[in-house]
């Protein structure tokens, strides 16, 4: 038991106010800040035109969304890390941000995602599903955790060249910006519109993940324990591979690539929870909530000529966790 574990109710509800604060504070502050007052008069129609276009149209679907995508990103690196039993686990080791991110860049590159707002973020979903059908056919029938890692890094680095293929090939330095820009991750500019896109897919992946807390705590005895106690592997993987490909491709489709938030979020959990897979699920998933949010507030408050782009923080955030997994292992041998 750790020394830091807090009942299971009172984690969740200390997280999921944390997540509430973040996403006040987020509705509060930008280039514009507004004040509580005029923020609640926007809010039920008193308020003036300005703070309700603020609220309304820029702030309030991006607070929204970096509490959504966040919340996937948490869980889908929870879960992944609980399957395949590596604490390093997180979205990117399947290969399902990258091909995603490859699905975005082609609707880019060929000027689709100027014919209508949807095709980009379709493109996307389609491009993680279809990396999860060559997920299936390199890992085959096989079970071992170890399989599946080597070939999502096979997805992974073939999206990646993909990727890498259209910047040398584009035809224009602009699209090769926008497709950079993008890369880079932001929630900046979002509306309604990419939200009711997004939600779907994150709602069916988050459903698909939380089912698997109970397998995930008997695979931790091993895999035959498992198959002992009931669990069919096979089903546990479709469920936790296609959870993953449609929220983490949803999610990614809006927000662009986010790295580290799955890496960050368990390893900032587990300390407060039992360390089973199950009594982290959940927590991820609201600590990853607030965890991006805050994250995306950093990007308007930091003082730069431009705004920084939200997968740039995230990626600098992931550093400390790797050095401090880095440190405890050298302790350990």
């Amino acid at each position: 038991m750790s020394r830091f574990q807090l009942p299971r109710r009172a984690l969740i509800a200390s997280l999921a106010a944390l997540a509430l604060v973040a996403g006040l504070v987020s509705l509060l502050f930008g280039a514009v800040d507004l004040s509580l007052a005029r923020l609640l008069a926007a809010a039920t129609g008193d308020g003036d035109r300005i703070a309700t276009t603020i609220l309304f149209d820029l702030r309030l679907p991006r607070t929204l969304l970096g509490l959504a995508v966040g919340a996937m990103l948490g869980l889908a690196g929870a879960a992944l890390q609980g399957y395949l039993r590596n604490p390093l686990a997180e979205p990117g080791v399947l290969g399902t941000s990258n091909a995603a991110a490859l699905g975005t860049v082609a609707a880019i590159y060929f000027g689709l995602a100027a014919l209508h707002p949807a095709v980009l973020p379709l493109l996307a979903i389609g491009a993680a599903l279809l990396s999860l059908a060559l997920l299936f056919l390199l890992a085959g029938n096989a079970e071992s955790p170890l399989t599946l890692i080597l070939a999502g890094i096979a997805v992974a680095t073939l999206a990646g060249a993909g990727i890498s293929l259209a910047l040398n090939l584009s035809p224009n330095p602009f699209a090769a910006m926008e497709i950079m820009t993008w890369l880079m991750g932001s929630l900046e500019n979002r509306s309604f519109g990419h939200l009711w896109i997004a939600l779907p897919c994150i709602g069916l992946g988050t459903a698909l993940l939380l089912w698997n807390g109970r397998a995930l705590d008997a695979l931790t005895l091993g895999e035959d324990a498992a198959q002992a106690l009931g669990t069919d592997l096979g089903r546990l993987r479709l469920r936790l591979l296609v959870g993953a490909a449609i929220g983490v491709g949803g999610a990614v489709a809006v927000s662009g690539a986010i790295g580290f938030v799955g890496l960050i979020v368990p390893h900032l959990v587990r300390p407060f929870t039992d360390r089973s897979p199950s009594a982290i699920l959940l927590p991820s998933a609201i600590g990853g909530a607030a965890l991006l949010t805050i994250a995306d507030l950093g990007v308007r408050l930091i003082p730069t000529t431009n705004e920084l782009k939200l997968g740039v923080l995230t990626a600098f955030l992931g550093v400390p966790v790797f050095l401090l997994h880095l440190m405890r292992e050298r302790r350990i041998w």
